[in-house]
């Protein structure tokens, strides 16, 4: 392209913006009424044509609202056409009150909000049991989607697992009736049922490094709670009454309810530690893909050293490669050691990778200093008088003889001194793992009656509610919230009150990004941005194991927890595993790329305030390196007008073009035969996101292809990256059917102002008048 056509290019008409933002505020204008139209003609007992015939005439007044039939059918979500007679339809408010003054309308009103009392996650996502049009109807409640989770293990008897209402076993499900669970003491019943179809467990590979497990333990029952947390999280039951302490109570449910789910146990403990080994991780995938599953969740990862082949080392990646083959989406967690850049893990292209970030739930406690002051922090569990105050000790100013600071600042176990602690309050550093809360059990030793858990740099504001053994109020880091401290060093005899734990909702601003949470860029893959998308991970409520403690502790004696309040990347996979098990119901012909697009493209940027999304570890604003596309939108990713697919062979190609020999390359696909493609790069691979690093200040141009699943009509592209010239060619993009593919490019070139090694981020719209809006980010960097 020469200089003259670039400059064109660059020049996005100002009347065609403008045009857009009209129709995309036009289209934001329209909110569900619900047209009553009393009772049906045709009796109790309607034939199929009686049923048709309604809807018809539902369609007949509404075009003649808005105009034809075709924009009716478009509009209506819903039509009444057996005992109620009536429809739900998308309107404007102008639109709702012509129809309401047609003859025949009893009324029009809005569609309201009925609210469930619930664990939260799933309705701050926007999905409500019953709801009208939400991804819960749409995909049908994930019905006969069958979802593995590779973690810890199930408990089966959690009601999370019931099969009360499941029919019978899906035909396409190979794995038999393999049940790899001891029954409960005095049971008789087959743990495994209709809706928990399969539970097998791997451990050769922890046995190979730590040595025999005892025989009672060769089972694929959850003794730690977190599979079971997390397989109910994805794909569990309603259950009401949930419960943790007396806070979050509501209904327990996962993201694909009505799926059947098979649990794969990877993960040992014979300590406090959980240990999950390759060996026995890539097994199970082996398993899961030869079981017939469609959706693998893996709530782990590893990064024991940086290196170029990781992506062919890894056993996630390694067995993701081959569910892709498979048409199964491998859906796994981020890592939890963030804030610091280049942590993300589980980075290969094929997998799907997701961050955590926050509800608009909050479990919290107010802290009151002998001074007054007060100070919110989180909490799940206080049953200290509420009003009465208790002397103050920082875990330092108590530490035994011959203790270092560091290690006393954290609360390890056999640091503090019980005559200094005893009947007091501790302040305690969080020692750096979110799923530890090691530091109450060695207060409540000591003899302390509470603890405040400050964050280390690592949690930084993600302020999180854990269950301590004793009374424990969690708040920010001291170098971002310093009063309690101040407070401490300034006061002679200094005490504190907590009040009871209690639930909030609605809280503002939500989502807010987890300073646990692993950031990129990749270091393992740099022109593929990671993680792809972030999802709820912040005190998250769901089923638990009753063989688990509360606290993850094996010195925790209190036992019989059915459900619990967990954090971490590893909560935010299952969320995203339960909506791909949503969309593979709904779209059972899609390929995982597809799928991931359409999850990946109609992710959201802004938080409940509509502005963009923050981080909790600095208070300041969240980038693509930390949620990657945005925050999962699962109503919208149902139907998102157009997808980025993916090939096997795309994958390959992808391979040859980051130096990886084509033999190696060829072993991955023995079935079919191959050769690299010599004009492929890296950079081309038709990934949902864009990432450009190293860039010199020569253009260069990218090339994606878009697939459309959506109703025929044009696409407009819109494009910004501040820094930057770039431009969108073609510009436009006309489909005529669904399926119909169309190829464009777009060109990138630094300016001369830009500093070298300084990120930029932007994005690339398409838009269709704004009913459907595809949106890519977009990253690079000057080398």
């Amino acid at each position: 392209m020469d200089r003259s056509n670039l400059s064109i290019h660059l020049l996005v008409p100002t009347l065609l913006l403008f045009t857009l933002f009209l129709n995309v505020v036009h289209a934001n204008n329209k909110k569900c009424y619900i047209a009553y139209l009393g009772a049906h003609s045709h009796g109790s007992t309607p034939s199929s044509l009686d049923l048709e015939t309604a809807t018809y005439s539902h369609y007949d007044l509404l075009a003649s609202i808005l105009g034809s039939q075709e924009k009716a059918k478009e509009a209506i979500i819903y039509s009444y056409n057996r005992h109620i007679n009536g429809f739900a339809a998308l309107l404007e408010e102008e639109e709702a009150k012509d129809l309401a003054k047609k003859g025949n309308v009893v009324s029009v009103f809005l569609s309201k909000e009925h609210k469930l009392h619930t664990t939260r996650s799933w309705e701050f996502l926007g999905l409500h049991r019953n709801g009208m049009n939400t991804a819960w109807q749409k995909g049908k409640f994930g019905v006969n989607t069958i979802i593995a989770n590779i973690d810890t293990g199930v408990w089966p008897e959690s009601k999370s697992f019931s099969e009360k209402g499941i029919g019978p076993i899906p035909a396409k499900w190979r794995g038999g009736k393999v049940c790899q669970i001891n029954k409960l003491h005095g049971s008789n019943k087959v743990p495994c049922n209709r809706k928990l179809i399969g539970a097998r467990f791997f451990n050769k590979g922890f046995e190979a490094a730590n040595g025999k497990l005892p025989s009672s333990k060769h089972t694929a029952r959850d003794f730690i709670g977190h599979g079971t947390h997390t397989l109910s999280t994805a794909g569990g039951n309603f259950v009401p009454g949930a419960q943790v302490f007396g806070n979050g109570n509501g209904t327990s449910k996962g993201g694909s309810p009505r799926a059947r789910v098979a649990a794969y146990k990877v993960c040992w403990s014979q300590t406090d530690e959980t240990k999950c080994y390759g060996a026995d991780l890539l097994s199970a995938i082996d398993q899961a893909i030869s079981d017939g599953v469609d959706v693998i969740s893996v709530s782990v990862g590893s990064r024991n050293n940086v290196s170029p082949n990781e992506i062919l080392t890894d056993e996630v990646s390694i067995g993701a490669f081959h569910a892709l083959a498979n048409n199964i989406v491998l859906v796994a967690s981020a890592g939890n050691d963030g804030p610091k850049p280049e942590t993300v893990e589980n980075v290969a292209p094929w997998v799907f990778t997701v961050a955590a970030s926050s509800i608009d739930r909050e479990f919290t406690s107010t802290l009151t200093l002998g001074n007054n002051d007060q100070y919110k922090g989180a909490s799940l569990f206080v049953n200290l008088p509420p009003k009465k105050s208790f002397p103050l000790i920082l875990s330092t100013d108590a530490k035994l003889p011959n203790v270092t600071f560091q290690d006393a600042q954290v609360c390890k176990p056999g640091t503090l001194d019980s005559s200094k602690v005893n009947g007091k309050v501790v302040i305690c550093v969080r020692g750096g793992k979110i799923k530890s809360v090691a530091e109450g059990q060695e207060a409540l030793s000591a003899g302390a009656v509470g603890v405040v858990m400050s964050n280390d740099d690592q949690s930084g504001n993600t302020i999180l509610a854990e269950p301590h053994v004793l009374s424990t109020t969690n708040t920010p880091d001291p170098r971002y919230d310093p009063h309690i401290h101040a407070y401490y060093n300034t006061t002679k005899n200094p005490t504190i009150s907590m009040s009871t734990a209690k639930t909030l909702l609605g809280r503002k601003p939500a989502p807010v990004m987890a300073s646990f949470s692993s950031r990129g860029p990749n270091p393992i893959v740099p022109s593929i941005l990671k993680p792809d998308i972030t999802a709820p991970g912040v005190n998250i409520l769901s089923s638990y194991s009753l063989a688990a403690s509360a606290s993850n502790l094996v010195s925790d004696k209190r036992r019989g927890f059915p459900f619990n309040v967990l954090q971490g990347t590893s909560m935010s996979c299952p969320h995203i595993a339960g909506i791909v098990g949503l969309l593979k119901t709904l779209h059972p012909n899609w390929s995982p790329a597809a799928i991931k697009s359409a999850i990946m493209t109609t992710a959201s940027t802004r938080d409940n305030t509509k502005k963009p999304i923050r981080d909790a570890f600095d208070k300041t604003l969240a980038t693509p390196f930390a949620y990657g596309s945005g925050h999962v939108q699962p109503g919208i990713a149902m139907d998102p007008g157009l997808v980025y697919d993916i090939t096997i062979i795309d994958y390959l190609n992808f391979l040859c073009a980051s130096g990886y020999d084509q033999k190696l390359i060829i072993a991955l696909n023995s079935n079919n035969p191959f050769t690299c493609s010599n004009s492929h790069t890296t950079k081309d691979l038709n990934y949902p996101s864009i990432t450009l690093p190293n860039l010199g200040l020569s253009a260069i141009n990218v090339t994606r292809t878009v697939t459309n699943v959506g109703p025929p009509s044009t696409y407009i592209a819109s494009v910004k990256l501040h820094g930057f010239k770039i431009v969108v060619v073609p510009h436009t993009l006309t489909f005529k059917k669904v399926g119909e593919k169309k190829k464009f490019q777009v060109i990138v070139q630094a300016k001369k102002g830009i500093k070298r090694g300084d990120y930029r981020f932007g994005e690339l719209k398409w838009s269709n008048n704004g009913n459907y809006v595809v949106r890519s980010p977009i990253v690079a960097w000057r080398k």
